[in-house]
């Protein structure tokens, strides 16, 4: 027959045994890791933000340390909870903590499935697929929010760039153009001007970027180049600029002389030069004139159909002095003018009068002169 210390080590310590074993796995079950996207797919360079909850189904306080195993090389992670970077992470019973696990994936990977796992030691494995879509690269890229732009000659063409160092190291770019002749490119990173700038690894800089046309440009589209460069990395980016061009007339005469003679009541043919001093075509130029009263002008042809930019165009100016100018001179205002420029020569005119009003005024004075004489003679005597 079994005494009593017998019986306690056959069967109770047994019992005992179960019961606390029995117990640990229900505690260890307790603690559940979770996230709704277990497995997702993005490309290379991209930082993959994780929501992770660690729950408590148990009906103690449960207490884990958790970590992050089987990162591939390259990697970078960062697991934080409550806004710290937590070793051990305790939950009330039937409640959750919410973790946040950052992975930086690097721009130098291969296409293809990763895995890894998310541990509360003793508790919970949460494994974890990344599928990256494409092959990486290390590479640089320079792109434009808005690459074309339109404007006048005289404009300013500012365009924001970004510059991305997608290398595994700290690069210094420097920042040149392959713009045409003439034309003035600055870089300003950071709003500073300057030839150079330096970048992290994964990081980006906006840069903005002046360019200025040459004096006097035609109109056009014209493609402007840009590049930053290091000796393993080159990035480059064609800005575009439409010029509308600058519209500007002249108007003058061959010689540029701006005075004549004319006798009054006659006609005199002026020689006119217009000029298309801007860097769009000119249509439809039309010729007028603002002249003393009396006086009449008259232009061959009276409007220009079109002059080219940097062209000109030959008119000629008729003008009729009034029958009854005196002598002296007069201003002709001559205009040649279009809805977008206008361009006005005063022209100094001295009149005359004509030749056989000299004359009879010479007749005159010589038949006054014979009358004194005359009358000196006859009476003179007496």
């Amino acid at each position: 027959m079994l005494n009593r210390k017998q019986i306690l080590t056959r069967f109770f310590l047994p019992l005992l045994l179960i019961i606390v074993l029995c117990s640990q796995a229900a505690l260890a079950q307790s603690l559940r890791l979770y996230t709704p996207y277990p497995h997702i797919t993005v490309p290379p360079g991209e930082t993959i933000d994780y929501a992770i909850d660690l729950i408590n189904n148990g009906g103690a306080i449960a207490t884990a340390e958790v970590n992050v195993e089987g990162l591939p090389e390259g990697w970078k992670q960062t697991l934080r909870s409550g806004g710290w970077n937590a070793q051990a992470i305790s939950v009330l019973p039937r409640e959750k903590k919410s973790l946040n696990l950052k992975v930086e994936l690097p721009f130098d990977i291969e296409k293809g499935v990763y895995t890894f796992r998310v541990i509360a030691r003793g508790h919970s494995v949460l494994p974890l697929t990344v599928e990256v879509s494409e092959q990486g690269t290390v590479k640089t890229v320079f792109t434009a929010d808005q690459a074309n732009m339109q404007g006048h000659a005289t404009s300013t063409f500012n365009y924001r760039a970004k510059l991305e160092n997608q290398t595994g190291e700290k690069q210094l770019y420097a920042l040149s153009s392959h713009a045409p002749r003439g034309w003035t490119v600055v870089f300003k990173p950071n709003y500073q001007q300057a030839s150079s700038v330096e970048i992290d690894p994964g990081q980006s800089k906006d840069i903005q970027i002046e360019v200025k046309a040459p004096y006097n440009v035609k109109a056009g589209k014209y493609t402007i180049p840009v590049v930053a460069s290091t000796g393993s990395s080159t990035a480059r980016l064609e800005l575009e600029a439409d010029i509308s061009g600058t519209y500007g007339i002249e108007l003058t005469t061959p010689d540029g002389r701006l005075s004549e003679k004319i006798t009054a009541g006659r006609r005199k043919t002026i020689d006119l030069v217009v000029r298309n001093s801007g860097s769009t075509d000119l249509s439809s130029v039309r010729m007028s004139a603002g002249k003393p009263q009396g006086w009449e002008v008259t232009f061959t042809p009276d409007t220009i159909p079109l002059i080219a930019a940097g062209e000109s165009a030959q008119v000629k100016a008729q003008v009729r002095a009034y029958d009854k100018s005196i002598p002296g001179d007069y201003v002709l205002n001559l205009t040649a003018q279009t809805p977008e420029a206008t361009s006005t020569a005063s022209f100094r005119m001295s009149v005359r009068t004509p030749l056989l009003w000299g004359w009879l005024g010479i007749l005159i004075i010589l038949g006054a002169i014979g009358v004194v004489v005359y009358l000196f003679r006859k009476y003179g005597r007496r």
